[in-house]
């Protein structure tokens, strides 16, 4: 991927461009699109300085992200417009124990560079049931921590399966900060803003690594759908934060992170993270479905009839707007109209009303196809099971007879390339755990 021309797109674009291209060519870019020339009193000409941090203030859990997220006006936690996610597998010279206190440094120095919140830098480091099996303790894991190896969810998809070692999610409102991360990281810059970072690029294999992008937030979908899976005539709505068209991750529809962390053992404090790749095809979706159809398939008939949601979600506030009614007896409603929405299904997976997984997934553009990294976490990687058993609905597409994927939901849109499973430790085992950290690391 390179550069467009900069007079051919918009500022967002360009910038979106950038984070996908990475490296040096796409710091520059970044860097140069958001510095002034306009001279400030102190003498300098960036205005726009990302804030350092404070990383002796930082709780224990990586993915404590919704208290240094924004909020919108009904107190739904806005995501970070701008995510990376670096796949790595460790050098076969590299030793873990001596490797170790390199890999800390290196992160501890980014997390005093940058500020820990959207304005900044978010970012957890997770790893695979692959990293785990080099270490002489059995059990590998102790029980408190269920993570299994990925496998295939339905009949419908055949997924690569991604067995990296490890996987960094960076996250920012600023897509130069996330790349001036990436390039301390694993490129050549040694100090950025204003901070000297240990390079860990030594460390890992750079041909067994893999770099995924992508983005999330009103406008950036609509600026980037000139790809494959979606039709010509920009169908995505301006102000629409995902290529589907609707607005997702309402507070109340969202796992808190205390229903995702594990509660015991040395992995207390952490989480599990699935990573699922999943391709867009919507050109039925904007050119042979209609808004109310479109409402009907995401939500349920009921919001398409009662007209609950409008253009992209905006009449809901801190839920999807289900009722009772809306999730009980989806076979009778699936026989009678003949459709069943996506979040009617999956809100069966719910416990005490909430959903018991936490998602932070964002579109993408990589391989110049429309396609969604859905990244979600949870106590177990069971509760993702159930919870995509419960979107996948097929009790009810067998039974009602409306079929496996049209009509069913969302199941006719998406499908699946890849899946990965890790384990995000706490803060203080992130850097290369044993898998018994509390008893091996000194």
């Amino acid at each position: 991927m390179t550069l467009p021309d900069r007079e051919s797109v918009s500022r967002r674009t360009y910038l979106k461009t950038a984070v996908a291209v990475g490296g040096s060519v796409g710091l520059t870019a970044c860097v140069g699109e958001l510095t002034t020339t306009e001279p400030q009193p102190d003498g300098e000409t960036d205005t726009q300085r990302v804030p350092t941090g404070d990383r002796d203030s930082l709780p224990d859990r990586q993915h404590a992200w919704n208290g240094y997220l924004s909020q919108d006006a009904h107190g739904n936690y806005e995501p970070p417009a701008h995510h990376v996610l670096r796949y790595l597998s460790i050098a076969d010279s590299v030793a873990l124990d001596s490797a170790r206190e390199q890999f800390e440094t290196a992160l501890t120095d980014l997390e005093s560079a940058f500020a820990w919140s959207s304005d900044g830098l978010l970012f957890t480091v997770g790893y695979s049931p692959r990293y785990f099996t080099q270490f002489d303790e059995q059990p590998a894991l102790p029980e408190s921590v269920e993570f299994p190896e990925p496998t295939a969810l339905t009949d419908l998809e055949s997924p690569t399966f991604d067995t990296y070692e490890l996987v960094v999610h960076f996250a920012s409102d600023r897509p130069d900060a996330l790349l001036a991360a990436e390039e301390a990281l694993f490129g050549s810059q040694e100090t950025v803003n204003g901070r000297e970072i240990t390079a860990i690029s030594d460390l890992f294999d750079e041909a067994e690594s893999d770099r995924r992008t992508g983005f999330v937030g009103a406008g950036l979908p609509a600026e980037n759908q000139d790809v494959e899976g979606i039709p010509s005539g920009n169908p995505v709505p301006e102000d629409a934060p995902l290529f589907m068209g609707f607005r997702s991750g309402f507070e109340r529809t969202q796992a808190t992170e205390d229903r995702v962390t594990i509660e015991a053992g040395p992995f207390a404090g952490g989480t599990t993270q699935h990573i699922s790749k999943l391709q867009l095809q919507l050109n039925a979706w904007w050119n042979q479905e209609n808004h109310f159809q479109r409402v009907a398939k995401m939500f349920s008939p009921r919001h398409a009839a009662e007209e609950r949601v409008g253009d992209v979600g905006e009449k809901l506030t801190t839920d999807s707007g289900l009722t009772t009614e809306d999730i009980s007896d989806l076979l009778k409603q699936a026989r009678d109209d003949g459709v069943v929405g996506h979040a009617q299904k999956t809100a069966r997976a719910r416990e005490d009303g909430r959903p018991v997984i936490l998602r932070r997934d964002f579109d993408t553009t990589d391989d110049d196809h429309a396609g969604l990294h859905f990244v979600s976490l949870q106590r177990s990687i069971s509760d993702f099971g159930k919870t995509r058993a419960a979107m996948t609905g097929t009790d009810i597409a067998d039974e009602s007879g409306i079929g496996p994927r049209v009509n069913n939901g969302i199941m006719q849109y998406i499908f699946v390339r890849n899946r990965g499973n890790f384990l995000i430790p706490p803060r203080p085992h992130r850097s290369f755990p044993t898998a018994n950290p509390e008893a091996n690391e000194t």
